[in-house]
């Protein structure tokens, strides 16, 4: 089997030359700056090759629909799974700067050319359709939050997401006015949740001392102090 670092970009032309004059196409490598042009008839399509995908192929490729609105990248076959959340996210990216996507496989069988997709017109209509899940569960999250305390581009750190602050909100009522009820801490704008919250009480910072009365524990005292901002915010909107 042909070892990645052994190839060249050459590599690749053979099997796609092979695969499109197969199609009835006639193909040209090397034409004013393009790796590989293929023509029929009126149809003029451009392939450019790389060993990987990377931002100045996309660069190279985009540049190439100037010519034409068929344009494909070409790179050798990646040994990781084909189905990974960070491929879909690349193919999501090409398909979007309306590129097609060629893989070229090595094997001691030979080398194959698969077209994994063709180039075709993005829709954004489409694209936000098939989102709207994702989108409401965003817009619920900024809902769910009174401010912004992250900071973007935060990596390895905790982060205060809509559910974690809720939950601050309640351990500052419980802080500040001691034991309380689910209905109480509501009708001090805990929200809906406030009942699911203390039940579960996934950070363990709530402790029920009799039926349907909760205080926060020690744990929760200590935990929300690492978030003075918020905890002044809801201290001050207590009175």
């Amino acid at each position: 089997m042909t070892e990645l670092k052994k190839l060249l970009e050459k590599d690749l032309y053979k099997p796609i030359q092979t695969n499109f004059v197969r199609e009835g196409y006639e193909v040209y490598g090397e034409v004013k700056d393009c790796d590989i042009v293929a023509v029929k008839g009126e149809e003029l399509i451009v392939i450019e090759l790389k060993l990987l995908l990377s931002v100045d192929l996309l660069i190279q490729a985009a540049k190439r629909l100037r010519l034409t609105d068929q344009v494909y990248i070409a790179i050798p076959k990646p040994k990781h799974r084909l189905n990974s959340k960070a491929w879909r996210d690349k193919c999501h990216l090409i398909r979007r700067l309306e590129l097609g996507l060629i893989l070229v496989s090595f094997s001691g069988r030979g080398t194959k050319a698969e077209i994994l997709f063709h180039p075709s017109p993005f829709t954004q209509r489409e694209s936000t359709r098939q989102s709207k899940v994702k989108r409401h569960s965003l817009m619920k999250e900024i809902n769910g939050r009174s401010a912004d305390f992250n900071i973007g581009g935060s990596n390895r750190t905790k982060i205060m997401t809509a559910y974690k602050e809720n939950c601050i909100h309640i351990a500052c009522c419980l802080e500040k006015l001691g034991p309380l009820s689910p209905k109480a801490l509501t009708q001090l704008e805990t929200g809906v949740k406030t009942s699911s919250i203390l039940t579960k009480n996934y950070y363990g910072w709530f402790e029920r001392i009799k039926r349907g009365t909760y205080v926060l524990s020690e744990k929760g005292r200590q935990e929300i102090s690492e978030h003075p901002e918020l905890v002044k915010y809801y201290m001050e909107k207590l009175g």
